[in-house]
């Protein structure tokens, strides 16, 4: 059972996404729903979750949705369920809709991550080719965030250094990538905060302080990888070897080996499949589905928790648990069910000048008036 307390999520509500203004209260128990004494709004326990409006059981749902997580085709789903393929695609949709909400809200919050590895998978799709970049947190093996798009250029490396962007604390900072060059500039030009300095027009943007940048190559010799080597190192370079574990060298293994648990677990990014993918949309919502669950569902052995006597197994650990996002292994009903609560109601501000009525009231009238 979902441990997350009920809120309003009437945008209209003055108390809408809060968890503890005591405005919840039972208004049918036998349907399960549930009333907001602040706006008289009524609501459902599954209203802002993946459940929400489906006739079919949630069991089934998340069956068909966990298997789709770890590469079961969808024809098999299809077969085994009895099931209509576009009501499969409709799930998968509104999963990767659903698991995108969820990570912004608890993964794209500031961390402490130590070292990042990024790299980049080209995608055959049905006519065309499209890539997908991933980042990945190394100490911890959480999944940062993805992006897609129809070309490998300077925009699509932005959008990616901007969502580890948002889930980094102005901390020392290690960030490794293979040989491109755009990374570089892209890192340089998001790992920038602004100075406000009370004129008009965009402040000026300091660098991060203590943020490396290294790339790495591999070195081929007769078509083999015999090697690495590095290329280029930017930004404070003595923060490498704090970083870096003892007796660890600059690589992308992790970021690589990422990669290949990626495109086990969806059909359409293995190498020669028929499970091509039509549209960028099916490739994001599978990202957000497959990341979403490998960071909060799927136990990392190499995450284990060492217990005091060193007789028995270590604690099996998710990379969520090991960031300190949550302190259990989510089950995928869970994940599916979290209800992400609305943007805070925003102040309303007043723009432009005061009116004269108020700009030529002199100080202490409202006093002199009700004295």
């Amino acid at each position: 059972m979902n441990p997350q307390p009920l809120f309003c999520a009437n945008f209209a509500c003055a108390s809408r996404g809060k968890t503890d203004a005591n405005n919840i209260a039972p208004h049918d128990t036998l349907h399960n729903r549930w009333k907001c004494t602040a706006c008289g709004e009524t609501f459902t326990t599954t209203k802002g979750t993946l459940y929400y409006r489906l006739k079919t059981d949630p069991k089934t749902v998340t069956l068909v949705l966990a298997l789709l997580a770890y590469g079961c085709p969808p024809q098999a789903i299809v077969f085994a369920f009895g099931l209509d393929e576009r009501t499969v695609a409709a799930w998968h949709k509104k999963a990767g809709a659903h698991c995108q909400r969820v990570h912004e809200q608890i993964v794209q919050t500031p961390q402490d991550l130590r070292q990042v590895q990024a790299d980049e998978i080209c995608v055959k799709t049905q006519g065309k080719r499209v890539w997908m970049a991933l980042a990945q947190c190394v100490p911890t093996r959480l999944w940062l965030g993805g992006v897609v798009g129809p070309q490998r250029d300077r925009k699509f490396l932005l959008a990616l250094a901007r969502q580890v962007k948002a889930c980094a604390a102005m901390r020392p900072l290690l960030l490794v990538t293979d040989g491109w060059r755009g990374y570089v500039k892209a890192w340089q030009n998001v790992f920038r905060s602004p100075v406000p300095t009370g004129q008009r027009g965009r402040p000026f943007l300091l660098p991060w302080p203590h943020v490396a940048i290294g790339q790495i190559v591999k070195w081929r010799e007769a078509g083999r990888v015999i090697g690495v080597r590095v290329c280029e190192i930017a930004g404070d370079t003595g923060q490498i070897g704090r970083l870096l574990p003892v007796g660890q060298v600059l690589n992308t293994a992790y970021i690589e080996r990422f990669n290949a648990t990626f495109r086990a677990r969806m059909g359409c990014l293995c190498r020669r499949t028929r499970s091509l993918a039509r549209q960028e949309e099916t490739l994001v919502a599978g990202m957000f589905l497959t990341g979403s669950v490998y960071n909060f569902c799927t136990e990392h052995k190499s995450l284990r928790q060492a217990q005091p006597d060193g007789r028995r197994k270590g604690t099996p650990r998710t990379p969520a648990m090991a960031a300190g996002l949550t302190d259990y292994c989510w089950p995928v009903s869970d994940l599916l069910s979290w209800r992400v609560p609305p943007p805070p109601v925003p102040e309303q501000k007043r723009r432009g000048r005061k009116p004269k009525s108020q700009a030529l009231e002199p100080k202490g009238a409202k006093e002199l008036v009700t004295l």
